[in-house]
């Protein structure tokens, strides 16, 4: 599979040593240095394309891709607001797009622990839910893209709980928010429901960028062939 990475930063460099340990060859870097580079023509090389940017960049960048034929994985968080124009014009141009907050294995497998114990704590509302995540310095959006689906998975169970914020207090009927960037942290999330007699928690923590990097080829072998708006949870049905 031919790939582009379009974000050649940590990440891209990350996701290239995983693709060319699959057998993949990387045919185009594009970074902010060399964006006359990413072209009709260069595109026209390229099964698939792999984007992480910015959250001020993922969407022209996902519409270019899709607009010139090439399915694209996206990972890039800060933009879901957005998201919706991808996923119109995915259906438009007949293409594929799979965008996901995390590609981390472990952390899609954390998100539907999540989604169980979110569904089985909605009718015990002594308890008090709260998430809390750490990440490196660099990480430019707080909370963080997967936190933030953490989140919606518990609204989406919890009947007692209608919002969240990043304050780290709250409400009774919103959840508090904590995000702590630390150097050097690829990224921990951890949801936590307490009452005056106990706590229940659950943890992920990430010891490195490998895990994100092997999901997103994982999504990219997924979506070479296949057209549509996908999910994690289709790339891991058909990896179980």
């Amino acid at each position: 599979m031919k790939i582009a990475i379009i974000g050649y930063g940590k990440m891209g460099k990350a996701i290239e040593q995983i693709a060319i340990s699959r057998g993949h060859e990387i045919v185009l870097k594009i970074n902010r240095d060399n964006l006359s580079e990413f072209s009709k023509e260069n595109l026209a090389l390229v099964d698939v394309a792999i984007e992480f940017s910015s959250p001020e960049t993922a969407l022209e960048n996902v519409i270019k891709c899709m607009e010139f034929g090439v399915p694209v994985i996206c990972g890039t968080t800060g933009w879901n607001d957005k998201l919706y124009l991808a996923q119109e014009k995915c259906t438009q141009t007949n293409s594929a797009l799979l965008q996901a907050s995390n590609f981390s294995v472990g952390v899609n497998l954390f998100f539907e622990l999540n989604r169980h114990l979110a569904a089985m704590m909605t009718d015990w509302p002594g308890y008090d839910v709260s998430v809390e995540e750490t990440h490196h310095t660099e990480k430019k959006d707080a909370p963080s893209g997967t936190a933030i689906t953490i989140l919606e998975q518990i609204l989406e169970q919890v009947k007692h709980k209608n919002n969240w914020s990043l304050s780290g207090t709250a409400d009774e009927e919103t959840i508090p928010v904590t995000a702590h960037r630390i150097a050097g942290v690829p990224g921990t999330h951890n949801v936590k429901y307490s009452s005056p007699i106990d706590e229940i928690e659950i943890i992920h923590t990430a010891h490195s960028r490998e895990g994100f990097a092997q999901g997103a080829v994982l999504a990219a072998e997924f979506i070479q062939h296949r057209k549509g708006i996908f999910t994690m949870q289709d790339v891991l049905m058909r990896n179980k």
